[in-house]
């Protein structure tokens, strides 16, 4: 049995929501074990509901508070020790856990992973790394909002991570990594972007160079690199252009009868297109870099989308991500010395 250690107290959705999801995943993937981590009266009363075979493979863990969405990472650390976070963290540092999965506060549990976990050797500050739809299937982006800032030096270790994460769990032979920029011309972008794409060209990494924004989708490039705040607002901007799109077909389908016939003739095609789109498929983004599998699952995500976290984190661990990551950052053609 592989145990994942759940936060399902954590993020913008009640507990049931998050509870649903771990059952999902639970019910996809039978050698998997849920270490619930929350207020244990509350999860016994949701999980009564639970289907015996599942509820067999589920443990609850208590923690007797919450980091909220808007607490200040430092307070997180200091005064909510016993919180279905950091509980849900220590689980996987004191190997009771193969990874953790939380919904909660994105700096809260950067900081808590990074105080309890460390970071790998080689790494300075770990990166959020998840897929994003492509037209060859999908393409890792990373950093999503773990650093709000990165230096050269740690933009070169974010591109070697998700090199990792594109060929060991996803099976890329060799990984296209390119460094998002405001043009691919040389001469384009501020001295940070400059400064790391000449470490980039450095090492052996099968590094294509400047990439812009629609690059992200073109299947042109497997692994796009970017600081934390450009990447978190590239995503966010993303799954608004996506939920645009779905309304407004939404809205042009029920105009007339015409559209809503024509609607009908499509809906198997509009069906597949939703799903392969789908932002829940995709939730889940790795935190690599650390000593451990940390799995953050976006905030408002229903059972669907979380249960994809967790099946994230199950993946990353069954996989060896961290071992895998520690050996690639000590070959020395990645670091390029």
């Amino acid at each position: 049995m592989l145990p994942i250690a759940i936060d399902v107290m954590s993020g913008d959705r009640q507990p049931r929501e998050y509870i649903a999801g771990a059952l999902r995943a639970l019910a996809e993937q039978p050698d998997v074990r849920a270490l619930l981590v929350g207020q244990k009266p509350l999860l016994e009363a949701v999980l009564a509901e639970a289907l015996p075979d599942l509820r067999a493979r589920i443990e609850i863990v208590p923690a007797a508070q919450v980091v909220g969405m808007s607490e200040h990472p430092r307070e997180a650390i200091r005064r909510k020790k016993d919180s279905s976070m950091r509980v849900a963290v220590d689980l996987v540092k004191g190997a009771r856990a193969a990874a953790c999965v939380s919904a909660g506060n994105t700096g809260a549990l950067t900081a808590i992973a990074h105080f309890v976990l460390k970071t790998l050797p080689g790494v300075e500050r770990a990166a959020i790394i998840s897929a994003i739809p492509a037209v060859h299937g999908h393409t890792h982006m990373l950093d999503l909002g773990a650093n709000t800032k990165a230096t050269p030096e740690q933009l070169r270790q974010f591109a070697a991570m998700g090199m990792v994460i594109s060929r060991d769990l996803y099976g890329v032979a060799d990984p296209r990594v390119g460094l998002l920029n405001i043009g691919e011309e040389d001469i384009k972008g501020h001295e940070v972007v400059q400064a790391a794409h000449a470490l980039l060209l450095a090492s052996d990494l099968n590094y294509v160079g400047f990439v812009e924004g629609d690059d992200i989708f073109s299947g042109d490039v497997d692994v796009v690199v970017t600081d934390g705040f450009t990447g978190n607002v590239a995503l966010k901007t993303m799954e608004g252009v996506a939920a645009l799109i779905a309304r407004r077909m939404r809205e042009e389908f029920r105009a007339t009868w015409p559209s809503r016939l024509a609607g009908l003739a499509a809906r198997g095609v509009l069906t597949r297109v939703g799903a392969r789109l789908d932002p829940r498929r995709y939730n889940g983004a790795c935190m690599v870099g650390l000593n451990g599998v940390v799995v953050k699952s976006h905030g408002g995500a229903d059972g669907m989308a979380f249960s994809r976290a967790v099946l994230t984190a199950a993946r990353a661990a069954r996989h060896g991500l961290t071992e895998h990551i520690a050996r690639a950052l000590a070959a020395p053609q990645i670091t390029g010395a």
